[in-house]
């Protein structure tokens, strides 16, 4: 069965840079790959689109969309020639509409940085067919969950799937920290998640639950002003439907973030 992948992928196009705050996830995204194993495609929930219905990159060869400002000139010439995969783009549509989510089909739309930033350090290569899923307009979670489970049977197609966001997405939070300072309400919603998605006993609807009020937990606001780093974690666990092991814990430009392997 085909792994599924929750993982920070970063500020902007710093962790192509070689940023050092970036060096733990750095480390992290260049391994992780070898440790899933190729697969025959990739599907990618990224945080960074945001449609009506969950929309799909089904071109043959999407380009790159450098949705960042303000980073050095090398930034906006990054390339990541992974052909798309409009077979798969095409499977996926169909299941979301077997289940009564109406989704659409983009063959113009390229691969954001939420998608294109971690597979450059995953899979250099760029050889790997790849789909872009977005999110849906309102961030609904229980929406994004139902999405994941309308997906689960990818897993038995060796696709591999990632939901690129981020644990912990306070921009403010970032530029006033140092790195190694103590942040007490980080550490209380990063503990309330990687209990909420690894613990085994936990009854599934329990964590169905506890993920769909996941506002109530201990800082969410704090850590997510608002939620679209979050919600490809749900898509994640609607495909799994289970508990989750920790792949990474680290700091990322001096804040703890998770990451979270199926």
């Amino acid at each position: 069965m085909s792994p599924v992948v929750f993982l920070p992928h970063g500020g902007g196009p710093l962790p192509l840079l070689g940023d050092g705050g970036h060096a733990q996830l750095i480390r992290f995204l260049d391994d992780i790959g070898t440790t899933l194993g190729r697969p025959s495609a990739i599907l990618v929930i990224s945080a960074h689109r945001e449609a009506n219905v969950p929309t799909l990159t089904a071109g043959l060869q999407p380009g790159l969309i450098y949705d960042y400002a303000g980073f050095p000139k090398e930034s906006y010439t990054i390339a990541y020639p992974a052909p798309g995969a409009p077979g798969l783009a095409a499977d996926v549509h169909q299941r979301l509409l077997d289940a009564g989510i109406d989704a659409q089909l983009d063959t113009e739309r390229g691969f954001d940085h939420g998608v294109f930033v971690p597979l450059k350090l995953m899979y250099p290569a760029a050889d790997i067919p790849c789909v872009q899923l977005s999110l849906v307009r309102g961030l609904d979670p229980v929406l994004h969950i139902r999405i994941g489970k309308a997906l689960a049977g990818l897993r038995q197609q060796d696709v591999l799937v990632i939901g690129s966001g981020f644990s912990f997405h306070n921009l403010c939070a970032f530029f006033a920290s140092r790195p190694g300072t103590p942040d007490p309400d980080n550490e209380a919603f990063q503990e309330w998640l990687v209990e909420t998605s690894t613990a085994p006993g936990l009854p599934e609807d329990e964590r169905a639950q506890r993920l769909i009020g996941w506002e109530h937990a201990p800082h969410a606001r704090y850590c997510h002003p608002r939620e679209e780093h979050l919600l490809p974690l749900h898509v994640c666990y609607g495909v799994a439907g289970g508990p989750a092991r920790v792949a990474f814990d680290g700091e990322v430009m001096g804040k703890r973030a998770v990451g979270l392997l199926w």
